[in-house]
């Protein structure tokens, strides 16, 4: 068993086969999952875990090179919105529509889905390198 950081066996083993440039998902409890992709269901009930706990635990132990969110979660979501800015900090991120977002899912590697209800509560993370 690992001391500190994520304990989920799955989550450590994709993050530690994903490469520079690809990407995974981190959703809310309502992101359809595409056919053929990888999902690693940590929803429990509606919120547990949370997508902000979710993404931290990630941050924690991914090299994110950027990521994107759902242009929608500005005027539906501002709060997390602002939440996910801070926790990221300066990280190179961009804005796309939630449709895209979507597609996007079909080329992920992993989708991690949260217990987060909150509308567009979904990032993309694109993988860097730590070197």
């Amino acid at each position: 068993m690992r001391k500190t950081g994520i304990l989920n066996s799955e989550i450590v083993k994709e993050i530690s086969a994903i490469g520079h440039t690809q990407f995974l998902i981190i959703g809310d409890a309502g992101l359809p999952i595409p056919k053929g992709i990888k999902v690693i269901d940590l929803a429990l009930k509606s919120g547990i875990p949370s997508f902000l706990e979710t993404l931290e635990a990630v941050l924690d132990e991914m090299v994110v090179e950027n990521y994107y969110l759902a242009d929608e979660i500005k005027s539906k979501n501002l709060c997390l919105n602002d939440e996910v800015k801070k926790m990221a900090g300066d990280l190179p991120h961009d804005y796309i529509s939630h449709e895209e977002l979507k597609k996007m899912s079909e080329q992920a590697q992993v989708i991690i889905r949260s217990g987060e209800t909150s509308p567009y509560a979904n990032i993309v993370l694109v993988a860097g390198v730590n070197f």
